[in-house]
């Protein structure tokens, strides 16, 4: 008798018969899921990285972007242990930008993890421009 781990209507014979093809690969496992709450003051971010170290995790500013890195390796097991019948969890890069502006820099910017759950709190530094002169666009016939 072999266990197959199966949840009711699980089976869809489209991801049978595509699972190999990159075109048709769900790459929705590899995207950072990100909550937004903006105060008067600040933008505050809830990052789920459920698996991810604290080290696995790189946070970097460059031209007034925001940019969130996490790596963590495949668990090398070994084959005299088993062999996976399913594997959902997740191992391997993702990534995700974040436009912030160019007045913000590293040490205003707040960084907490934990539970799998990375928390930053990036202050709103609305950049001062000057205005361009209103110009109108001519419509021709």
């Amino acid at each position: 008798m072999m266990m197959i781990p199966r949840k009711r209507n699980d089976f869809d014979l489209f991801d049978v018969m595509f699972k190999d093809d990159p075109f048709f690969r769900r790459e929705t496992e590899k995207i950072m899921k990100t909550d937004i709450k903006e105060t008067a003051d600040k933008y505050l971010l809830e990052i789920d990285l459920p698996g991810y170290n604290k080290n696995d995790i790189k946070i970097d500013i460059d031209d007034g972007y925001l940019n969130i890195q996490a790596k963590t390796d495949l668990e090398n097991k070994d084959e005299e242990d088993g062999k996976f019948v399913r594997k959902e969890r997740y191992y391997g890069e993702c990534s995700r930008s974040f436009y912030i502006g160019k007045n913000v820099t590293e040490e205003e910017i707040k960084a907490s993890f934990k539970n799998g759950t990375l928390k930053l709190e990036v202050p709103k530094n609305e950049e001062k421009k000057e205005l361009p002169e209103k110009k109108y666009i001519q419509i021709t016939d």
